[in-house]
């Protein structure tokens, strides 16, 4: 529960809206990969919401900044995030609008992918990525960034295609011996991906169970590792989401959906964006692979092992197109993961 400073900022914070410092109700929410702990509160007649920084990581506090200063300024130019209401700068509590519990995951889970109504929260999710993307750069700030300013070749190396190599083949799955050219192919993957545009915002964890439907209306959670970047890794992040596995011919109607929507807020070269698009989806399969994989053994967080496979499988299937030659070491190295999760998963 809260510590006495907690308490008191939190006391503050609701005094501070003109809300009266008696919480009637406290409960602990589950917050999926993250270490942050979440309250939902009753005070009077509202239901709000407590972040608290990890108490298990250095970098909490940075987050915690982080969220509240990319929340605000996201809040201010009109994007689907929830509202921060305050935000205590000796503990990092965060008092912010309560969304519910309906993740768009959920909507899936119990409607199925085919429903009318989780098509157009799909496309509602994908219109408001391309407002998010494009009109919040103006004043965006990558000094409130508590991880990397942007995302560049350092970020992909060492933390989607090197993750997955340690975390997924070596540490989870024993894998030894890999082929000396797969360094080679995570290098060019890297820099072939730095040739897109990276002056816009992305969001790096944009996938359903960071997507709120409440009151009809997609909301955006989950944004403090926002940095500036290429357009094309967050709609991969939502279409390739292993949560929920879209069909190929899903992804792309929804992509064109997702394109018709950027080309509303900037210049599109939509050829141009296909050709990059392939190989943020490739960076992004590696990243959710690795942080699946050490999520569920270093961190003991059983719910991501049953989807480290069907996101293996969609980066088999991606390597198999044409554009995929050009990996011969990763393709190699993905068929032997297939077979050792079989016996693992």
């Amino acid at each position: 529960m809260f510590t006495d400073q907690q308490r008191q900022a939190l006391d503050r914070l609701l005094v501070e809206q003109g809300l009266p410092p008696e919480i009637q109700v406290a409960d602990r929410m589950a917050g999926d990969g993250s270490d942050r702990q979440f309250y939902r509160l009753a005070v009077g007649d509202l239901s709000l919401l407590a972040v608290l920084p990890s108490a298990s990581q250095s970098q909490g506090m940075a987050e915690a900044r982080a969220a509240n200063a990319i929340g605000r300024h996201f809040f201010r130019h009109g994007a689907a995030v929830p509202k921060i209401y305050g935000f205590a700068e000796d503990c990092g509590l965060i008092l912010c609008e309560d969304l519910g519990d309906t993740k768009l995951h959920d909507l899936v889970l119990q409607h199925g992918v085919q429903a009318p109504e989780v098509e157009a929260y799909y496309r509602q999710a994908l219109a408001a990525l391309a407002y998010l993307q494009t009109e919040t750069r103006q004043g965006f700030q990558s000094d409130w960034c508590w991880d990397t300013p942007r995302y560049d070749r350092e970020l992909m190396l060492a933390r989607e295609s090197g993750y997955f190599q340690k975390a997924l083949c070596e540490d989870f799955l024993g894998m030894s011996g890999l082929p000396q050219g797969l360094g080679q192919e995570f290098v060019f993957l890297a820099e072939r991906a730095m040739q897109e545009p990276a002056d816009f915002i992305l969001h790096r964890d944009f996938q359903s169970r960071n997507l709120m439907v409440c009151e009809g209306k997609i909301r955006i959670i989950d944004f403090q590792g926002a940095r500036l970047g290429p357009l094309g890794y967050d709609p991969a992040s939502l279409l390739i989401d292993p949560y929920v596995g879209l069909s190929s011919d899903r992804q792309q109607a929804l992509l064109d959906c997702y394109l018709d929507a950027l080309a509303s807020h900037i210049p599109l070269d939509r050829g141009r964006f296909i050709e990059g698009y392939y190989y943020m989806v490739l960076q992004r399969n590696l990243q959710i692979l690795g942080a699946f994989a050490f999520l569920s053994k270093n961190r003991g967080k059983q719910f991501f092992r049953q989807f480290i496979t069907p996101a293996a499988t969609t980066l088999h299937e991606h390597l198999a197109a044409p554009q995929g030659r050009d990996f011969p070491c990763l393709q190699a190295v993905v068929e032997q993961a297939r077979i050792l999760l079989e016996a693992v998963v």
